[in-house]
């Protein structure tokens, strides 16, 4: 197995050196100033550098591509050559037809998803405020500047709300947070400072890369990489590569070649049998294309594309997009989902949960001085400060506090630190409030206020405590905020971070990532449709536990960690993969290798991703599915887009793609059989008649009437039975399905050919109308016999359709068409023929089908 790790290209290489390096030496590699790029420079390094233009895929040419790519079209073709070479126009024009109606109605559909999943694509910032100069020596200039112009030099003011679409090196940083969850997976949003490291450049505190947005604080930057070099573009190249080989795509392969083979065994026989026993090789020639034409389904790519393009409607309904038909069968297939926890099992939101002291019992204190600190203070608040003030603020606790305190002095948060305080002043004391991560303020605290208001040392056995209290916390999933206090005697100036010492710690307020509504649900739904979801994660493994076991999905008996799977090769590795539910600490690579993994021991996949980071996994996947609000890259690489990130909605699609695919199989596996009987028929006759007991443009038309009726099979009814468990068009199932029900179909067409022989003494073109009835009527009927397994209702479009075609079929011989297609009038004596031939057949089609079930189970 190879390994799938992303290895950075060079330029990348070189991202992370800039990343280490120290300003000025970054100025030196980027050929840049403290002031900027003259509008000459940026001029001449635009007009040099192409790249810099943002990526633009063209999809118009994959889509043609993938909707003329199927072994079926390949095959039509291939008969449509035929007819040319043999002069038989109409039959050509005709398969002609249908492999174009094909192609277009998969094309038509495919860019209409496209057109959708475009007009979804959020519009960001266009413009990024640049320093630039005039002239060389001349003081720079603050101005807007589209995102296109940007060019690698260009020093940037970042300030909050900015969407960075260029690589940039941070040079100066005042409580700049970033949010990079699209590139890096992290629940919150990081602080960028201008002291970075080299790799991973994801984690470089230097470096703010394509596609993250400023969340809060400001500073200054310098471009190193836009358009095409960016970090993000390589991942976003991924959405563009062709995908691999899904599990349809190997199950309509295999069933095209399943027909080649039959093909290439039957057709030299009857040509063999045929030429030998007649002498006449021109007529052994047509025998043997007539076998090529009964053997192939002509309409098959279009019902097919029917079926799917019903089925994209249905989850339409659903809100679902599809970008990629073929995912719907897909879809029905999967047998595995990948889930992240951030935003799909969870709300991907903090909220405040409680508030408690060191032994764990509810106390408003640390959550009501935390609330002080964020009310007073004038910093940017993260999440944790959001979430305070939206379960605590109260306008009457507001205006007291305004009365009470007065803010005197503020240490803001920095990630050294870990920690932020408020100076509030009331009367003659100032007191400092400080709040923070709990290993930072418990090594700071001198005191413990526990029992109202009992104040005792912090000796060994409470820090003990504390520190116990706090990490059962966090391995529940919970963020924690530890709060303490310090009273200083009222005084002027500054307050300095090493007076953070000599703590009163008052407790713990606890923080929740909430779990979606339904999402245990869902996970029940998809477990009682066989589908076996994984979570894959960054957060840690106790959040992740924790989450998992809330919606339903057993972590087993341990978490397995990112390192683990970069360690593990070959077996240990697939079974790591396979048994695993939860995967922490995860990677970008890491999830696609678990992908991957997972493929190669024969499982479905399906992935569910909202990130530029998720792009190669999506791509990877038998199916990907993204969220409305993912990033365009991840949009781009899915094939199933959720307006509603609900994965309830995937459990419905889940059924909608099994209903989609046991309709297709209906009509594949009947077909396929009945077309394998005429083989049989056409090969005995060939052996005692003198003639062709159908030519090949009658057969066609036999065909192309039945495949009529039976693109009302995409509204027929599935066993629920059917739904209850994964489904695969599988090459096997269905030869063994045409070994049995062909050779029977063939019975009764003898049967049909003894009549028509020796009661009727048929010449050629009653012998071949005769045939025509029998040979379309019988496949109506066949099919209401044998497309269920569970002895569902049909559909009445299904019966409908069958008795409009049945009536269009028996009125052809008599109609203007009957002299073009070679057809003569039958005796009305025939009739009763007929109909007893037919009605014996569908009764031993019942009956096979009873004994079928006995030894295999159930249908393909």
């Amino acid at each position: 197995m190879v390994r799938s790790v992303h290895t950075p290209p060079p330029e990348h290489e070189r991202l992370g050196e800039v990343a280490a390096a120290p300003a000025l030496s970054v100025y030196r590699m980027l050929e840049s100033s403290p002031h900027g790029l003259t509008e000459a420079e940026a001029e001449a390094r635009a007009s040099a550098h192409p790249e810099s233009v943002p990526r633009r895929f063209s999809r118009t040419g994959t889509r043609l591509l993938a909707a003329a790519r199927s072994p079926f079209a390949a095959l039509l073709a291939a008969l449509g050559a035929v007819f040319v070479v043999l002069g038989d126009a109409r039959g050509a024009i005709t398969v002609g037809v249908m492999v174009g109606l094909s192609i277009g109605l998969r094309y038509w559909q495919q860019n209409r998803s496209e057109r959708a999943v475009a007009a979804l694509r959020a519009n960001v910032s266009t413009t990024l405020t640049v320093r630039r100069r005039a002239e060389v020596g001349h003081q720079s200039l603050e101005r807007d500047v589209p995102v296109a112009d940007l060019v690698t030099g260009d020093l940037l003011v970042l300030v909050p709300g900015d969407v960075l679409p260029a690589d940039v090196r941070v040079l100066s940083a005042h409580d700049l947070v970033v949010d990079q969850s699209a590139i890096s997976g992290e629940t919150l949003p990081v602080r960028k400072h201008e002291n970075g490291r080299a790799h991973p450049v994801t984690e470089s505190p230097s470096l703010c890369l394509a596609g993250t947005s400023v969340v809060s604080g400001y500073g200054t930057g310098v471009v190193v990489a836009t358009g095409n070099a960016t970090y993000a573009s390589a991942l976003a190249s991924a959405s563009a590569r062709a995908r691999p080989e899904s599990s349809f795509d190997r199950g309509v392969r295999a069933v095209g070649w399943t027909l080649v083979r039959f093909m290439a065994v039957l057709v030299p026989i009857v040509l063999a049998v045929n030429g030998t026993v007649s002498g006449n090789w021109g007529q052994a020639v047509m025998f043997a294309v007539a076998v090529a034409v009964g053997l192939t389904p002509e309409m098959l790519p279009v019902i097919v594309t029917t079926n799917l393009t019903r089925g994209a409607v249905r989850l339409s309904e659903e809100q679902v997009i599809v970008s990629r038909l073929d995912a719907i069968q897909d879809l029905g297939a999967m047998d595995v989902l990948c889930v992240d926890k951030t935003g799909t099992l969870t709300e991907d939101r903090v909220v405040y949960a409680n508030s408690v002291d060191i032994r764990g019992r509810t106390d408003g204190a640390p959550a009501e001085y935390a609330y002080l600190a964020v009310h007073f203070q004038e910093a940017p608040g993260d999440r944790l400060d959001e979430a305070i003030t939206e379960q605590l603020a109260d306008a009457g606790d507001d205006v007291l506090a305004e009365a009470t305190f007065t803010p005197v002095d503020e240490l803001v948060f920095d990630h050294a630190r870990r920690r932020a305080s408020v100076v509030l002043r009331r009367g003659d004391q100032d007191l400092l409030v400080c709040k923070g991560d709990p290993e930072e303020i418990l090594s700071r605290c001198t005191e413990v206020r526990r029992d109202d208001d009992d104040v005792v040392p912090f000796d060994r056995g409470e820090r003990l405590r504390a520190t116990d209290l706090a990490r059962s916390y966090a391995e529940h999933g919970m963020r924690v905020l530890a709060v303490a206090l310090r009273s200083f005697p009222a005084r002027e100036g500054r307050y300095r971070a090493d007076e953070e010492n000599e703590l009163t710690l008052l407790g713990f307020v606890g923080f929740v990532d909430p779990v979606r509504e339904g999402a245990g649900e869902a996970i029940a739904a998809l477990a009682e449709h066989g589908v076996a979801v994984k979570v894959v994660t960054g957060d840690n493994e106790h959040t992740a536990a924790r989450v998992a076991r809330t919606v339903g999905v057993d972590p087993g008996e341990r978490v397995v960690l990112g390192a683990e799977l970069d360690r593990a090769e070959g077996a240990a590795l697939r079974e790591l993969v396979e048994q695993a539910t939860v995967f922490a600490k995860a990677t970008p690579e890491n999830k696609t290798r678990i992908v991957e993994v997972l493929r190669e021991c024969g499982h479905a996949v399906g992935v569910m991703g909202d990130g530029t980071n998720d792009a190669p996994a999506l791509r990877g996947a038998d199916v990907g599915i993204a969220a409305d609000t993912a990033t365009e890259v991840a949009k781009r690489a899915a094939d199933l887009v959720l307006l509603r990130k609900d994965l309830g909605v995937l459990a419905k699609g889940v059924v909608t793609g099994r209903r989609t695919l046991g309709n297709t199989l209906k009509y594949i596996t009947i077909t396929a059989s009945s077309n394998f009987g005429n083989v049989f028929s056409v090969l005995a006759a060939s052996v005692f008649l003198p003639f062709l007991p159908i030519l090949p443009i009658q057969l066609v038309i036999a065909n192309l009437l039945y495949d009529g009726a039976q693109l009302s099979l995409a509204l027929d009814r599935v066993d629920p039975g059917y739904l209850r468990a994964p489904r695969r068009l599988s090459a096997a199932g269905i030869a063994r399905f045409m070994l049995v029900f062909g050779p029977l179909s063939s019975l009764f067409d003898l049967a049909t050919f003894a009549v028509l022989h020796w009661v009727f003494h048929a010449g050629a073109g009653e012998f071949q109308t005769g045939w025509f009835l029998e040979s379309l009527l019988s496949q109506l009927l066949v099919v209401f016999a044998l497309r269920s397994a569970g002895g569902s209702r049909v559909s009445k479009y299904v019966a409908g359709a069958a008795g409009i075609v049945a009536l269009l079929g028996i009125a052809l011989p008599f109609s203007p068409l009957a002299a073009a297609l070679s057809f003569e009038p039958l005796p009305l004596s025939y009739a009763p023929w007929l109909i007893a031939v037919i009605a014996c057949y569908g009764g031993a089609a019942v009956l096979t089908k009873r004994v079928y079930l006995r030894v295999r189970g159930s249908l393909p």
